[in-house]
């Protein structure tokens, strides 16, 4: 009887271990493959993100569309970024620096995720990359942040048109910090 006791336990610890393995592998699988983390650096998508806001992204059979919130590895920078898409592929982008107004394929675009209009054209600098409007081409995409006026995004050198294959992913939702833990819009 005690034989059959230590058996049973054996395949108890046996079974416990199994499930955890297996539970170890398949969320290592799915942030490896399906949702992995990034963190904002700087205030370029203040109000919508912070700086040292935790996200999960994904980039699980993703095509860029207007709005997103994108993680970009810029070359240029040598950096991970965090921006929205404003347009894409075939899409025009004007910006109207004195009113404060982007517009795309003719549209002026609503944007009440922005921290203020946009302003900075980045022509005094000498770093703007296009004059307007602009088309963007294709298998690319015309990135802003939502801090306008403090963001290095595609209105400059540095960033420009962004390759759909530079997007690492984009975001799904925000874990940290915790009092923010959910969806991004």
């Amino acid at each position: 009887m005690d034989s059959a006791k230590k058996n049973n336990a054996v395949e108890e610890i046996l079974d416990w271990i199994e499930s955890i393995l297996f539970s170890i592998f398949t969320v290592s699988l799915i942030f490896t493959f399906i949702l992995r983390p990034a963190q904002v650096k700087g205030d370029s998508m203040v109000p919508t993100l912070h700086d040292q806001d935790k996200l999960i992204m994904s980039n699980w059979f993703y095509k860029p569309k207007a709005r997103d919130i994108v993680v970009i590895n810029c070359r240029n920078l040598n950096e991970a970024i965090v921006k929205r898409v404003i347009a894409t592929g075939g899409q025009k982008v004007d910006i109207d620096f004195d009113e404060g107004k982007v517009y795309v394929d003719g549209v002026e675009q609503y944007e009440p995720y922005i921290n203020d209009i946009t302003t900075r054209s980045y022509e005094n600098e000498g770093i703007a990359a296009f004059k307007y409007p602009v088309t963007v081409p294709d298998g690319y995409v015309f990135v802003l942040g939502d801090n306008r006026n403090n963001s290095v995004d595609s209105r400059t050198t540095y960033v420009g048109f962004v390759n759909e294959n530079d997007i690492i992913g984009h975001v799904v939702f925000r874990f940290y910090p915790f009092n923010s833990f959910g969806g991004v819009e």
